[in-house]
């Protein structure tokens, strides 16, 4: 899927994109039972042709009464609409909350520098943390313009001088570079304020 953040994805597959709100659907299989100011009277009456003439509906939200007019076969579709939806929300979800996006979130950025700081983890977290950022690059930043890595450990270790093209080949490199780097002892107190002043200094970064 694209690396779109879920308001851009909304915008696209939401139910008012859809016209599948509750508000856009009851406009679709009915009309507000509603209100008008009479004159000669002075005050607000409701229309009264409609009841018991058709099923009503009352929003909690407002209030507000809709007549259904619907035929069977309309509200069928809409239940099938609706249930598409729902499957296409778990989808986005399960999607969201799966592989390196539980991690690290979705990816919008078209250049970014990620920088590392392992700390004082032992041997066995520090390889979790390198499977966690290989799968990340593998899986996001493949779909992403220019990247950078910076290891903030006792000396600031960069894997390219400045933000490089995104390729196969660009990739392949940075996993393999991740993991030749050795397990080193904490980083000092100023390691990682310095890897980000670096990671900000290339023009290519936004943020």
């Amino acid at each position: 899927q694209p690396l779109v953040s879920s308001s851009k994805w909304l915008q696209r597959h939401g139910l008012k994109r859809n016209k599948l709100s509750l508000s856009q659907i009851l406009s679709q299989i009915g009309f507000q039972h509603r209100k008008g100011y009479v004159t000669t009277l002075g005050k607000l009456v409701a229309s009264r042709y409609a009841d018991d003439l058709f099923p009503q509906y009352e929003r909690a939200q407002d209030g507000s009464v809709y007549n259904l007019t619907a035929k069977k076969e309309l509200i069928l579709h809409f239940v099938d609409c609706l249930m598409g939806a729902i499957e296409l929300y778990k989808e986005r979800m399960e999607w969201l909350t799966s592989e390196s996006r539980q991690i690290f979130g979705v990816i919008q950025e078209h250049c970014i520098v990620v920088v590392l700081d392992f700390g004082a983890a032992p041997p066995t977290e520090f390889d979790l943390c390198r499977d966690a950022l290989s799968m990340v690059l593998v899986e996001q930043v493949t779909q992403i313009a220019k990247f950078n890595l910076i290891w903030a450990g006792q000396d600031l270790v960069k894997w390219q001088q400045k933000s490089t093209p995104v390729s196969e080949h660009t990739v392949k490199s940075a996993v393999t570079w991740l993991w030749k780097l050795d397990h080193m002892t904490a980083a000092s107190h100023t390691s990682s304020p310095k890897a980000l002043l670096e990671a900000m200094s290339d023009e290519a970064v936004s943020s």
